[in-house]
């Protein structure tokens, strides 16, 4: 379990430390909040019903932020 939580802490940090705050700060508040939520939590499911979108739709929009797809 220790194992885990230690991967998931050093996944959060490789998304933050790679998205591109600028762009994903200048979304409307709806896509910026689920682009924030998959970077703290890595679901892309729960981000796009956040979003709105579909999770392809959310996944481009990862692509576009530069959010590493760490799983």
């Amino acid at each position: 379990m220790e194992d885990f939580k230690k991967f998931k802490e050093e996944a959060r940090e490789i998304r933050r430390k790679y998205a591109n705050w600028d762009f994903i700060n200048s979304l409307s508040p709806r896509l910026k909040y689920a682009l924030v939520y998959y970077i703290e939590e890595g679901d892309l499911y729960i981000a796009s019903r956040i979003a709105g979108i579909t999770m392809e739709e959310m996944n481009e929009l990862r692509i576009k932020a530069n959010i590493p797809n760490v799983n």
